[in-house]
């Protein structure tokens, strides 16, 4: 059973993560969530005793100077397997910071309007991802939710954390390992495109998958919150 003060623990954490380096952003950030392991929600994110990071090293951690080569091969891989979804502008694949990946899914091609229920053609797109993270076991993925502008603060938060579970959820019941996910809920918060055109408002409506290197000896770093990502 989570006891309180771990919910306390985890709801400084995130305040953190939230506000480091861009103290105007606003602190609707939803919290992280790992993985669901019989029935329970690990949720002490960011702390060292994070049952996420205990999983990690047990799955085996990279040694330092492997990392940088590991996520090469997976990037390589994340391109060709996904080359028609990006034909599609169904999604983009990035590397940002040092060996992070990141996978821009759009929302429009996985869920229904005001919806947090994976489409059926979404599916095949995330069996593919499911099965490139299975290659690489030995990486940390956050699943991160977003809206446009469209309704409530607080409507929008919510959608986006469902909306980044489900992607989750699926992505456990195809094989990937649950204890190597977080989910993140940004709601309208990060926008990659203005709110005022449907175009826009289409482009935010997603879920960023960003996937980290488990580094020996900095298997923390891995399961902490991603930065911003909005434009």
């Amino acid at each position: 059973m989570i006891r309180f003060s771990l919910m306390a623990l985890l709801a400084a954490s995130v305040f953190a993560a939230g506000c480091a380096g861009d103290p105007n952003r606003r602190t609707k950030i939803g919290a992280g969530v790992g993985a669901v392991v019989g029935g329970l929600i690990g949720s002490e994110v960011g702390d060292e005793s994070n049952s996420n990071i205990a999983a990690g090293a047990v799955l085996g951690a990279l040694a330092g100077g492997a990392a940088g080569r590991y996520m090469d091969n997976q990037h390589a891989e994340l391109q060709e397997r996904l080359a028609a979804e990006q034909a599609r502008e169904e999604l983009y694949i990035t590397r940002m910071g040092g060996d992070t990946l990141r996978v821009g899914v759009a929302a429009d091609a996985s869920f229904e309007v005001d919806s947090a229920d994976l489409n059926f053609d979404a599916q095949s797109t995330f069996d593919k991802i499911a099965n490139v993270f299975k290659d690489y076991e030995k990486t940390a993925v956050h699943l991160v939710g977003h809206t446009d502008s469209s309704g409530s603060d607080s409507y929008n938060q919510k959608l986006s954390e469902r909306r980044a579970s489900a992607v989750a959820s699926y992505l456990s019941s195809k094989g990937v390992d649950s204890s190597r996910m977080v989910t993140w809920g940004r709601g309208e918060s990060e926008p990659i495109a203005t709110n005022d055109t449907e175009a826009g408002r289409s482009r935010n409506r997603r879920v960023d998958i960003v996937i980290k290197p488990i580094v020996e000896g900095q298997e923390k770093a891995a399961f902490t919150a991603p930065p911003y990502l909005g434009s």
